[in-house]
This record gives structure tokens, sequence and C-alpha cells, in this order.
């Protein structure tokens, strides 16, 4: 089994739901990304502008930190992870991991954000985070269809994991 997995993929995908879910099912923990964005980070988002990779390396050095803390069952955590480059410094911090990237049409994406309430990523940065995205190759990660309903994806990513 994953020792340590990380949900990744644009905003909205539903990366916490499944990262929740999937923690709760493997007796783990779960780590909300989003919580360890520095309130600047957060901020900058809620007014429109896209992160720069200066403003996220911190944030996935903390991201890699609560991964690789020690702690009963897997870690799993949401995290956008959308370049390959920050990929890669998850796993220098964390160690090995295993990815799950919630992919899916941008068009269910933006629903979705547009329906969520209190949530500081407006749906208008959706489109720099897919710009953003280096999808990962199957060597890389486990790719998951979010058009999928959400217990069919958490039976998926259970039997991926292992």
């Amino acid at each position: 089994m994953a020792e340590r997995i990380v949900v990744m993929g644009v905003s909205g995908c539903g990366k916490s739901s499944l990262g929740a879910a999937l923690a709760a099912r493997l007796g783990g923990r779960f780590i909300e990304g989003d919580a360890l964005h520095p309130e600047a980070n957060r901020a900058k988002m809620a007014s429109g502008q896209p992160l720069t990779d200066a403003d996220r390396w911190p944030w996935l050095d903390l991201v890699a930190e609560a991964l690789a803390a020690p702690g009963e069952g897997p870690a799993v955590a949401a995290c956008s992870a959308l370049r390959r480059a920050y990929r890669d410094r998850l796993r220098a911090g964390a160690g090995p991991l295993t990815f799950l990237w919630m992919d899916g049409p941008v068009d269910l994406i933006a629903a979705r954000m547009a329906a969520r309430q209190g949530h500081f990523m407006p749906t208008a940065l959706l489109q720099s985070q897919v710009a953003t995205l280096e999808p990962p190759g199957p060597e890389e990660a486990i790719r998951l269809d979010i058009s999928a309903p959400p217990d069919a994806i958490l039976a998926e990513a259970l039997r991926q994991v292992g």
C-alpha cells in the first residue's frame, strides 16, 4: 500500500473530497494543501491573480513536510502539483509519492467551481491553472476520470493504491 499519496489536479477537480475520503478509508491522515497556503497566497488568488513559482515553492515545501511527518497510516494530501517541477519538489521533500491525477473536462470543473461557496479560488483562475498544468504521464501518476460518480472514483483510487 502506498504510504504517501498526493491527489493532484487543477482547482475544482475534487482533490479535497477524494483525499479526505481516501484517507478515511485507509485509516490515514488527510492534509489539505489549501490550508497550508500562506495568507498572502490566498489573498492573491482571491483577487484573481495566479500564483508564481516564487509563491508556490514555500507552500510546496510545507505540503512535503506535512506528508513526511510521522503519523498513523498513510498520509494523503490534496495538492494541485500542476507542473513536473512541483511534483519533483514534493518528492524531494517527502520521499516516494503516489500521485493520483484528477482529470476531466474543463467545463465540468468550471461548473463545480461556480457552485462551491466560500472558497478563495475564483473560477476566473481556472484557465491559468489549465495552462500551467503539465499532465503527468502514466509513469508518474494514476489518472482518475472525474466524470465518474464520486463512489466510483474512490473505489478506483483504492484499487490503484492497494
